[in-house]
């Protein structure tokens, strides 16, 4: 049974987009890298605008934030002061990815803007990963150690302004987090996506994080990112459609725990390589979709007014008539699904421990 999104104005299959936010899911879970560069294009193949599946995306990365992000906060695993550097510069970039967006959606040439870059990034991220991982394997085959060199240097560590960072012990320029900040932001306001598979590597590597504290501090500084581009997207665009961030966030949560269960116990390198081809794969089929098959893309659906139920017809009208508080709106309700998912983990957690105990 499809389901007509208000604010989108297509109909989907609920059951496809729960499916495929959890395979997403389990990918981001098991790998630990953000699954909005696979969703966003699945949500393109299955029939939504890309400009909708942007935004849609980027708010259900928020949920997903804030639920990862509280195991992290209990632990006080994060960085604070280096997370406000980055957030900073991601405030800086996504004005300007919005900037652009408007540009291109005002011409008319969004949707291949967005392709074209979905198409490029999975290409790059997928040809590396999967070099990265064939090299592991080949490495544990022959058991061979790599020898890392240590504290290398690029241009971007001779920046000025220093700053203490106590809790990474770290003395860095203020522009080395903030130029990694507005690269994140930029990414995410035009793609929909959190960054994660830029941010933690510039993180590990670039400004040489302790690597307890990056999962938690990318987190952190992925909810502030989202958060603009969400409310960004829904003030200029009114085109975040909360039915579909309900079911994205539902099978995306469920998904990254069952992907969390099955990293600890799998041997991850064959896999990545698996996760790599899927991505070429992806790349190719939005290749395609984008030079040879621009002639049966899906158009938006236009419903009356009195076609439409209840809660449809308040979405729609909510987001055309107060597109101030309906970003606000949408930001409080991904949050709210966000701390919601992370209370209901905690307490089966804590029900299976005492089940242990009895027992």
């Amino acid at each position: 049974m499809d389901v007509f999104l208000p604010i989108a104005q297509v109909f989907v299959n609920p059951i496809e987009i729960l499916i495929l936010s959890a395979i997403v899911g389990v990918l981001s879970g098991l790998f630990g890298v953000g699954g909005g560069f696979l969703m966003t294009p699945f949500l393109i193949f299955l029939g939504v605008p890309p400009a909708y599946a942007v935004a849609n995306e980027a708010n259900n990365i928020l949920a997903t934030s804030v639920s990862g992000s509280t195991t992290y906060y209990l632990k006080n695993t994060l960085d604070y002061k280096m997370g406000l550097m980055i957030v900073i510069g991601g405030v800086i970039g996504t004005s300007i990815g919005i900037y652009t967006f408007t540009y291109f959606k005002d011409i008319g040439k969004i949707d291949t803007v967005i392709s074209l870059a979905y198409m490029y990034i999975l290409a790059i991220i997928g040809t590396l990963m999967l070099v990265e991982s064939l090299g592991e394997i080949d490495k544990a085959k022959r058991n061979l150690v790599e020898k890392k060199k240590l504290h290398v240097h690029y241009w971007i560590h001779g920046l000025p302004i220093r700053m203490r960072f106590p809790k990474s012990k770290l003395y860095e320029s203020i522009f080395t987090p903030i130029i990694i900040g507005l690269l994140v932001g930029f990414i995410a306001a035009i793609m929909g996506i959190g960054g994660a598979f830029i941010l933690v590597p510039a993180m590990i590597y670039i400004i040489k994080m302790p690597t307890k504290l990056v999962p938690g501090t990318s987190l952190f500084v992925t909810i502030f990112v989202s958060i603009i581009v969400t409310f960004l997207h829904s003030f200029n665009y009114g085109s975040i459609d909360l039915m579909l961030v309900f079911m994205l966030v539902v099978g995306s949560i469920i998904g990254v725990q069952l992907g969390q269960k099955l990293g600890e116990k799998v041997n991850s390198s064959g896999l990545r390589a698996l996760l790599a081809i899927l991505l070429l794969i992806v790349g190719i089929a939005i290749a395609y979709d984008t030079f040879f098959a621009e002639e049966i893309k899906n158009g938006t659906t236009k419903l009356l007014d009195e076609d439409l139920n209840f809660f449809s017809l308040f979405i729609q009208q909510f987001s055309r008539e107060m597109p101030f508080f309906y970003g606000l709106f949408s930001i409080m309700f991904a949050v709210f699904l966000g701390v919601a998912a992370a209370f209901i983990r905690r307490f089966i957690s804590n029900f299976r421990k005492k089940l242990l105990v009895k027992s």
